[in-house]
C-alpha cells in the first residue's frame, strides 16, 4: 500500500506536468506563436542542452549565494527565535523591525548594498538571500517555542522541572516541525532572492543576469533555459528540506 502510495504522489504531478508541456507546444504549433513572443518547450530543451555547461556554471553562481544566505539565515533565525521566545520584552522590540526590514523592496536594499562593496562582491546577494530566510525562520521558529500546551508545561513544572529542562523537553520537539515548515519555504525563496537580486547590479554571471541579457537579446528560448536550471535549483533546495525532515522524523520515531 506504501508503494502504491508513493507511486501515486509522483505520477500525478509528472502526468500533469506532461500534459501541461503537450498543451504549451500544442498552442505556440497550432496558433504559429512567435519565438519572441513565446518558445516552444522543445526549442527551450533543445537550448538547455546545448547550453548545458553555461547554464551550470551560472547555476553554480546563483545556487551557491542562495546555499550560503540559507544557511546563516537559517542559523540566525534559529539563535533570535530562542532569545524571543525567553524575553518578550524583546519579542516587542524586534519582531516590528524585521517585519519592517522585509518589508523593504529587494531593489531598495540591493542598490544600497551594492554601493557599499565592490562589483565584484556576491556580499550584497548573500545578504538578501539571509535577511529573506531570517525572517522566515524566525517566524515560524519563534511560534513553535512559544505555543506550547500549557498542560505540558504545568506537568514538567509540577515534576520541578527548570526552564532549561522545559525548553528542551518541550519547547524545542514543538518548534521542529515549524523549522521544517520554514525550511520548506525558505529554500525556494532562497533561490529565488539569488537570482532577482542579480538583476540591480553587481557580476553579471548568475542565472538573473543571464536570463535579462538574453530576452534583451531576443533570445527568448535560451532566457527560458537558464529559467529551467533556476527551476531545477528550487526543487533541488525543496527536494533536499524535505529528506531532512524525513530523517528527522525516523531518527525519532526510533
Amino acid at each position: 500500500m506504501k508503494m502504491l502510495a508513493r507511486i501515486k504522489n509522483i505520477m500525478v504531478p509528472l502526468s500533469f506536468g506532461v500534459v501541461f508541456l503537450s498543451l504549451w507546444e500544442s498552442a505556440v504549433r497550432v496558433f504559429d506563436l512567435k519565438p519572441y513572443f513565446l518558445a516552444a518547450p522543445s526549442k527551450i530543451f533543445e537550448q538547455f542542452t546545448k547550453n548545458t555547461s553555461r547554464i551550470w556554471d551560472a547555476t553554480s553562481v546563483s545556487g551557491t549565494n542562495a546555499l550560503v544566505g540559507l544557511i546563516i539565515g537559517t542559523i540566525l533565525g534559529i539563535a533570535m527565535s530562542f532569545v524571543l521566545s525567553r524575553f518578550s520584552f524583546l519579542n516587542q522590540l524586534i519582531t516590528p523591525l524585521a517585519i519592517s526590514l522585509n518589508a523593504i523592496p529587494i531593489f531598495v536594499l540591493v542598490a544600497v548594498l551594492n554601493n557599499m562593496y565592490s562589483i565584484t562582491s556576491e556580499i550584497p546577494r548573500r545578504f538578501m538571500v539571509t535577511l529573506v530566510v531570517y525572517f522566515i525562520v524566525l517566524v515560524n521558529v519563534a511560534k513553535g517555542l512559544t505555543q506550547v500546551r500549557s498542560t505540558h508545561v504545568e506537568l514538567m513544572r509540577s515534576y520541578a522541572a527548570s526552564d532549561l529542562e522545559i525548553l528542551r523537553k518541550v519547547r524545542v520537539p514543538n518548534a521542529v516541525p515549524y523549522l521544517f515548515t520554514a525550511l520548506k519555504v525558505a529554500a525556494p525563496a532562497s533561490v529565488i532572492t539569488a537570482f532577482v537580486s542579480e538583476y540591480f547590479g553587481g557580476l553579471q554571471n548568475g542565472l538573473g543576469s543571464r536570463i535579462t541579457s538574453n530576452i534583451a537579446n531576443s533570445k527568448n528560448a535560451a532566457a527560458w533555459a537558464y529559467v529551467l536550471g533556476a527551476c531545477l535549483l528550487g526543487l533541488a533546495f525543496y527536494t533536499v528540506s524535505i529528506i531532512l525532515e524525513t530523517v528527522t522524523r525516523k531518527g525519532e520515531t526510533k
